[in-house]
């Protein structure tokens, strides 16, 4: 570490610089006892965005096992290497910590990447075609299931119908998830598999849509309509501990292509948490995952006796997650004023006050985290609500309360979320990839959404969530939306919600960190802090704005080791 004196760096012995480091990291044993090695690997001529205050900027960086032991000038950093240490010359290259996606969904996607079709198609043509050659494969009877389909990605702007699916697949039945994850589209043999015709009511909290003209049912499902098809189907709950461990190995591989080194599941199960466990014991685990459990699972954990923080540095058990009401993508958050073009459509609330009150209690004594998600204002109020409550009846300390995605905001939400110490999670590449969809929410409310620049001037430690699959997990893709709000297509959507690169790259990197309470442990370049970093191909501090997404990631590293080299 760099030691200031009156302003400017000082040359140091190796004893000062470590004895230096050590006050700095004063009370972490892990680091006390990294003092005394030598360090593996030494990276040098490189430019190091380090996030620490103290020194933002560093040439060289010394690493000893898991963790950074030194970050400073070349020659103060080159004092540490020894007869085995290795040394790579970065050549001037750009590196970041490590980017954290506080907000995603893992082990889902990595299933559904081995098990399901991927529609992300530019025609409903298109997907037909990839369903009519994957039931040619599939013994008839057997389901066929897709995911990643968008509506406002194919060229006939429209969702999907039962028709479309039956004219694909007539002897199979079809379940595909939107992009999403809030809704889904079914053919008439999947309908029939599910007991489900005209006379079926809509269940709380999810509704069969309808032809308003002839009462006939459309083949799209929304919210908890969902569930009683996720029953059904095989490819949701009979995976066997090799595929589960396959599939985390495949979508972590994705995320340290990208620069993913840390993820929260932000709706675990037992069984994901066990994928991640298998995997990591594997050697196939190749980014740290926080996992949130959610709600219809906690009463097992609960008795097991585990709560928020439980495991290591490679997978721990994060919050509680539940759902207040519905999607950004698919619009069918609650919001208190209609969706433009759609007069009395102000979305959906997927659980009353009730029941999330029910299942936040009960966590939330057993000292579990809380994350709830809520997109539209209504729904966000009602999580202030919930939080407020628990903290008046049994107040924490530092509970972390996290509202998930918190999209749509005004003042006095932002306020009251300040004064709870709310983290909320906003997505983070949606701007930039779902521009076509935010003239359903007009240009007044964009400059209320993904709202960035009111969190962080508030005081407020927003991160970043991608939520793959409903949006790209890329940093660079995220980075360039947050600073610029303009979309693939050119226009941009609530400019006043810009925020600056390093902002950016600080949301993306410890401020993820700290949403899972490990901001002493990584998010940033420190000594004692884990060796996870980004090598990038450009400075995306020098980069014009608008060509963020196109910078390379050349290399990857997790805990001192290359996960990913380009």
């Amino acid at each position: 570490v760099l030691l200031p004196q009156g302003g400017t760096g000082m040359r140091v012995s190796r004893r000062d610089l470590l004895a230096g480091a050590v006050a700095l990291a004063a009370g972490r044993s892990a680091f006390a006892a990294l003092a005394r090695e030598q360090p593996a690997l030494l990276l040098k001529n490189g430019r190091f965005l380090t996030l620490d205050p103290r020194q933002p900027r560093a040439e060289a960086l010394a690493i000893a096992g898991e963790r950074i032991l030194a970050v400073g000038s070349n020659d103060e950093v080159a004092g540490f290497a020894g007869s085995a240490t290795k040394v790579v010359d970065l050549g001037g290259k750009t590196v970041t910590p490590g980017f954290v996606d506080a907000h995603c969904h893992p082990a889902y996607a990595g299933r559904r990447h081995l098990r399901f079709v991927d529609c992300d198609l530019r025609s409903i043509a298109a997907i037909q075609a990839a369903i009519r050659e994957r039931a040619a494969k599939t013994p008839s009877g057997g389901w066929v299931g897709g995911f990643k389909y968008d509506d406002t990605k194919t060229a006939e702007r429209r969702f999907v119908r039962r028709a479309d699916l039956d004219a694909a697949a007539p002897e199979h039945p079809v379940f595909i998830e939107h992009r999403g994850g809030h809704t889904a589209f079914v053919n008439s043999a999947a309908l029939a598999k599910a007991g489900i015709d005209e006379s079926t009511p809509d269940p709380q909290g999810g509704r069969f849509e309808r032809d308003p003209a002839t009462g006939r049912l459309t083949g799209r499902i929304l919210e908890r309509a969902v569930d009683p098809f996720q029953a059904l189907i095989p490819a949701f709950g009979t995976t066997t501990r090799d595929e589960d461990r396959a599939a985390v190995r495949l979508i972590t591989q994705m995320f340290a292509k990208a620069g993913v080194t840390s993820s929260t599941d932000a709706y675990g199960t037992p069984e994901d948490l066990r994928a991640y466990q298998d995997a990591r014991e594997s050697g196939d685990l190749h980014a740290r995952i926080s996992c949130m459990i959610g709600y219809a699972h906690i009463d097992r954990m609960i008795e097991a006796g585990v709560r928020t923080g439980l495991g290591d540095d490679w997978v721990r058990v994060g919050g509680m997650k539940q759902t207040c009401d519905g999607s950004i993508s698919e619009r069918t958050a609650r919001l208190s004023t209609p969706y433009v073009g759609r007069p009395g459509d102000r979305g959906i609330i997927v659980m009353d006050a009730g029941e999330l009150y029910a299942n936040a209690r009960k966590a939330h004594e057993a000292g579990w985290q809380l994350g709830t998600h809520a997109n539209g204002d209504v729904g966000i109020g009602m999580v202030c609500d919930l939080y407020e409550r628990l903290q008046r009846e049994m107040p924490r300390p530092d509970p972390r309360f996290r509202i998930e995605h918190c999209t749509v905001i005004d003042d006095s939400l932002v306020a009251r979320m300040k004064a709870l110490g709310v983290i909320p999670t906003p997505f983070s590449t949606y701007v930039y990839f779902h521009g076509e969809k935010m003239p359903e929410y007009g240009e007044e409310r964009l400059d209320r959404m993904f709202a960035l620049r009111s969190f962080l001037d508030a005081g407020i430690r927003a991160t970043m969530g991608s939520d793959y699959p409903p949006g790209p997990f890329e940093p660079m893709m995220a980075l360039q939306s947050m600073v610029t709000r303009t979309a693939i297509d050119g226009r941009t959507w609530g400019p006043k919600q810009r925020i600056t690169v390093e902002e950016a790259i600080r949301v993306c990197t410890l401020n993820g960190a700290y949403a899972s309470f490990e901001e002493h442990g990584k998010g940033s370049l420190e000594p004692g802090k884990l060796a996870d970093l980004v090598v990038l191909g450009r400075d995306p501090l020098a980069e014009d704005p608008s060509t963020l997404v196109s910078i390379p990631v050349e290399r990857t590293m997790v805990g001192g080791r290359w996960v990913y080299e380009s």
